[in-house]
């Protein structure tokens, strides 16, 4: 049995990333944990306890779109494990990663493109994973 780790940023453009999620946990009998990172990367030139503030909010919105997904997941039989972290997605990624052992992580595709997660970057992302924990990635 292997463990998928699915990572997800909250909102409707995670929910189809869920459902897939999901679907091949009971298909293959995997465990699933899904994962939120608090990344207040962006708030870098900004005061201090703004920044507290902002981590405090995105930690408590993590929680929250973590505890819907289990729900999700429970109403179509499967358990699901939450975990939150803080810091840098790509670092926090592999960390809980290789935490949890994952065989297999996967990533949502923003249905529409940002300066963030275009497909050329969320591509560089998925190799950087697969090289660093040596698990399966995909991008659904």
């Amino acid at each position: 049995m292997g463990k998928i780790l699915c990572a997800i940023r909250g909102g409707p453009d995670s929910r189809p990333t869920q459902e897939q999620a999901i679907a091949l946990a009971k298909e293959r009998g995997d465990e699933l944990i899904f994962l939120y990172v608090a990344d207040v990367s962006f708030l870098d030139r900004t005061a201090a306890p703004l920044v507290v503030d902002v981590d405090s909010e995105l930690e408590l919105m993590g929680w929250f779109q973590l505890a819907m997904a289990r729900e999700q997941a429970a109403a179509q039989g499967v358990e699901a494990e939450i975990i939150v972290r803080h810091g840098h997605l790509r670092t926090e990624l592999v960390a809980a990663a290789r935490q949890v052992g994952a065989t297999l992580i996967l990533l949502g595709r923003p249905l529409e493109e940002t300066a963030l997660f275009d497909q050329e970057s969320l591509q560089a992302l998925a190799a950087h994973l697969q090289a660093a924990t040596g698990a399966e990635v995909r991008a659904l």
